[in-house]
């Protein structure tokens, strides 16, 4: 199989890697970090100049038309830099369900303000009691005259406290953890009964839970068909956990180079510490972490875009592999580091921190262990 990329990804990727080298340096992320947004709007705009926010999207809708493997080289540089402006949650998930289940009246609206940099999006499908689980929802939406009346909470909606409009979903029908009688309905954060609180997550990104009390969302602004919405949100977190899975990547394969870099220049009795065999093991070990992710990532990148093949059994190992490979690379990296590996001052315990927090971002290494058993043991039963 042809793994080389187009001169086309190769440029994308080069011009990702270019403004992160030259723009975004750990001094300017920790600005970012700290402002009262936890984003620059600059930077966004950057985003959309150079055509990063049209990678996903159709062409009809003035997209690049891009496919997994675009999106995949965007998010693995932007792992490497600590990108804190919300890709992952206005382009790839908000634009997403959009992309793929939104009319086209929603579509002609939203998808060319998302591309434009214009538009700041949000999905909101956590609560409470759900955990990991898409349809375990307890929001309701009731039928009125012309639309929906919505009421209930969701928790740590990404880009939840900068964004103009959220997807949220909510029951229309059935029980609380029944995948049919889902519904998705589009809303602006300014709508009368939308209440929100953000706050802060440990890797510096900022979140927020929303409360909605009778908030009232016309017929049309509902995305996907009713009763059916688990199934696109599901495809969307499938594409969007192939897409944490790439930062991740990037995030240890810096870790790993960083690391490397520190072992020969750190000198112990007299001596580089990267010439003691036992360290040199180590980092064998967290490269070939880094292979192994990388591996089953292309695995998954193609189970998505070639259609061959059902992709859920290759994503839920994928993140699995991203689990075990990501706390072996951190671990090694900050014990090497020593005490100031967990400072703010060093970007090593950034990295680590924004590793753990992809580790529980649509669900953690236990929960798609879980989920990867199940669908093996149904194959080899059918």
């Amino acid at each position: 199989m042809n793994f080389e990329f187009t001169q086309e990804q190769v440029m994308l990727r080069d011009s990702v890697a270019r403004f992160i080298q030259d723009d975004y340096s750990f001094d300017e992320r920790q600005r970012i970090a700290q402002s009262d947004t936890a984003m620059s709007a600059e930077h966004w705009s950057t985003f959309a100049e150079l055509g990063w926010l049209s990678i996903p999207f159709a062409e009809e809708h003035g997209g690049f038309g891009g496919s997994a493997v675009d999106v995949m080289l965007v998010m693995e540089q932007l792992g490497r830099g600590l990108v804190l402006e919300p890709y992952l949650a206005t382009t790839l998930l908000f634009g997403g369900l959009l992309q793929n289940g939104g009319s086209a009246a929603l579509q002609a609206e939203y998808i060319p303000q998302i591309i434009e940099g214009k538009c700041q999006g949000a999905f909101a499908y956590l609560e409470r009691q759900s955990r990991y689980e898409l349809a375990d929802v307890l929001t309701s939406a009731s039928a009125v005259d012309g639309g929906y009346r919505l009421d209930g909470e969701k928790v740590v909606v990404f880009n939840g406290a900068n964004a103009d409009h959220v997807i949220v979903s909510a029951r229309t029908s059935g029980q609380q953890s029944e995948e049919s009688g889902i519904s998705l309905f589009l809303l602006s954060m300014n709508s009368p009964g939308v209440e929100k609180l953000g706050y802060r997550m440990m890797d510096g990104q900022l979140v927020a839970n929303l409360v909605m009390k009778s908030v009232v969302v016309p017929a049309a602004n509902r995305v996907g068909e009713l009763d059916q919405g688990f199934a696109l949100m599901q495809a969307v977190v499938m594409q969007a956990t192939m897409a944490v899975a790439a930062e991740a990547l990037g995030i240890m394969e810096q870790l790993n180079a960083k690391t490397l870099e520190y072992t020969r220049t750190r000198k112990q009795f007299g001596v580089t510490i990267g010439s003691f065999q036992a360290l040199q093991h180590r980092m064998v070990d967290t490269f070939m972490a880094c292979e192994q992710t990388r591996s089953l990532l292309y695995r998954a990148v193609c189970a998505l875009t070639d259609g061959n093949e059902d992709p859920a059994a290759t994503v839920h190992a994928l993140k699995v592999m991203v689990d075990r490979a990501g706390k072996l690379v951190f671990g090694e990296a900050i014990q090497l580091h020593g005490g100031m590996g967990i400072t703010d001052e060093l970007d090593i315990g950034h990295y680590a921190k924004r590793l753990m927090m992809i580790n529980t971002t649509f669900g953690n290494g236990d929960f798609h262990q879980a989920r990867f058993n199940a669908l093996r043991y149904n194959t080899y039963n059918e």
